[in-house]
């Protein structure tokens, strides 16, 4: 999550609302949200749930309130010049629901950009299927490799280095060339 968060907020240029779902997804939120804090561009973190968050996820809401970080339990975004989407990760196999998905139709009518952590929520990282609702991203930020369902986005779509040694994509039978980030810590897909 620390990686992810710092190669997300460094993307990130302009004030931000952070905005969080329940699962690890929101965690690698809460960690771009504390360094932009470091760097004078948060202008709010929202989580869906916050009392749902559980193992590192909330270890990192721990972090953000140490410092005196209010996380809200409504969506504000009305400060921010760009919305970081961290609702929904790599897990999600359904249509979003309740108030994750009035959360993802209220960013989708924000008219402000978007930036998604990994893949868009709402998106189903595997088969590329956009449930109804998906968060309409400017740019898609995804960690260490690129999922499936990224290439049928029309969004520009980067891959971080999070620091995930060649060694172990190798042990679990992902090929990734050992220059693919030699050029930089995000490539465009």
């Amino acid at each position: 999550m620390e990686a992810a968060g710092w190669q997300i907020a460094r993307f990130v240029g302009q004030r931000a609302a952070v905005v969080c779902g329940v699962g690890n997804n929101a965690g690698d939120g809460l960690a771009v949200a504390r360094h932009l804090h470091r760097w004078g561009r948060l202008a709010a973190v929202c989580c869906v749930d916050a009392a749902r968050l559980h193992g590192p996820a909330a270890r990192e809401l721990a972090a953000l309130r140490n410092l005196g970080i209010e996380v809200e339990d409504e969506l504000r975004f009305d400060d921010a010049e760009v919305i970081v989407d961290a609702i929904f990760g790599t897990g999600l196999t359904r249509a979003p629901e309740g108030r994750f998905a009035g959360w993802i139709d209220a960013i989708n009518k924000s008219d402000k950009r978007v930036i998604a952590v990994d893949v868009p929520s709402g998106l189903d990282a595997d088969s590329g299927v956009p449930y109804a609702p998906t968060v309409q991203a400017n740019v898609t930020i995804t960690l260490g490799l690129p999922k499936p369902g990224l290439l049928k986005l029309t969004g520009r779509v980067l891959v971080a280095d999070i620091g995930v040694p060649n060694e172990v994509y190798a042990a679990l039978g992902i090929d990734v060339p050992g220059d693919l980030f030699a050029k930089g810590e995000l490539i465009r897909l």
